[in-house]
């Protein structure tokens, strides 16, 4: 019987939850799979004699041994928490992250755990991914990644990040996959009530709580696109309005948001279906009108590319079901794009 050596890497004041999330769902895997089929040997390990979790749960941990798989979890990483400085104290933490990757066994950061792995240089180059609201912090701190925050998981080069807290079920689903078979990985998923048809991190996002730009002119751009969804998008229009040429306002806006007013544009739009999805019975077309697009095809298509889901598929994952009184999403209709 084969098996495959998983290692938790616990660190003061990690999320205790990312450290049991994946052995506990990779131990339903082990138990489901029965005789035959790949065991999962977990351990929750640590340089430190002991360690202390976030909020104080204090962790029973074994010593560094090599493993298959390094997982390292998350922190909490709040409004004005400095990165440098918590990352300061675990230099046994990145040792044990470096030494592993030289190895050539494979690293997985879960949600913060990127800025660990990032510190630990393995990110040079590589595509990666973290939670929607942290994907800023990351690319400025590691501008030679590729920050991808829209996906739920990326893996390039023997290297796995994930976005936030939930998003280690995705890839401990993903691994189950790729070692047990899809069998498997369906059926642990159904036990735990774990969705394992999620593409992308998009739709979860909420941009009130993302950093705001810095400088009033995209500000004022922004407020005035967001006004005026329905309208049709004209950069000429929009440049009078502020009264610049379209040249500039693209520069000073891309300057400000890195990104161009239609980009943001298109992504208000969508952020306002998602809205109306969720909360009324409008039709898919009335919807496109309302957040100006007379095409429902071409609307379907970007709401597809920045949600990973058809304005229909969204609807049926989404919506208030007033009736249940639930918000929650049927996962029997749960699809992927």
């Amino acid at each position: 019987m084969s098996e495959l050596r998983v290692g938790v890497l616990a660190y003061p004041g990690c999320f205790a939850s990312e450290v049991f999330g994946v052995p506990d769902l990779l131990t339903m895997a082990t138990h489901l799979g029965g005789p035959g089929l790949v065991r999962y040997e977990v351990a929750v390990m640590s340089p430190r004699s002991r360690v202390a979790a976030s909020g104080g749960t204090t962790l029973g941990v074994r010593p560094v041994r090599e493993v298959d798989v390094l997982v390292v979890p998350g922190f909490e990483l709040g409004p004005g928490l400095d990165v440098a400085a918590k990352l300061a104290p675990l230099g046994p933490e990145l040792a044990v992250i470096r030494s592993h990757a030289a190895a050539g066994n494979a690293v997985v950061a879960i949600c913060a755990g990127a800025f660990l792995v990032a510190e630990a240089g393995l990110l040079h180059r590589r595509r990666a991914t973290t939670a929607w609201l942290l994907a800023d912090e990351l690319a400025r701190r590691c501008p030679d990644a590729e920050v991808r925050p829209e996906h739920l998981v990326v893996t390039d080069g023997g290297v796995t990040t994930t976005a936030a807290f939930s998003a280690m079920y995705d890839f401990a689903l993903a691994l189950i996959r790729e070692h047990s078979g899809a069998r498997v990985a369906r059926t642990t998923a159904r036990v735990a009530l774990v969705d394992d048809a999620r593409s992308s991190q998009t739709p979860y996002v909420d941009t009130r709580l993302l950093p705001q730009p810095g400088h009033e002119f995209s500000r004022r751009v922004m407020r005035r696109l967001d006004q005026n969804l329905a309208e049709r998008y004209d950069l000429a229009a929009l440049s009078r309005t502020f009264g610049v040429s379209t040249r500039t306002l693209l520069r000073r806006f891309a300057g400000e948001t890195g990104q161009s007013p239609l980009a943001y544009l298109q992504s208000s739009r969508v952020r306002r279906a998602r809205h109306l999805l969720e909360t009324t019975d409008r039709t898919v077309a009335g919807i496109a009108a309302a957040v100006g697009y007379r095409d429902p095809g071409t609307f379907a298509a970007l709401f597809a590319r920045h949600t990973g889901r058809r304005p229909q598929d969204y609807r049926a994952a989404f919506r208030r079901d007033a009736r249940r009184g639930s918000s929650a999403p049927d996962t029997e209709n749960l699809s992927s794009p």
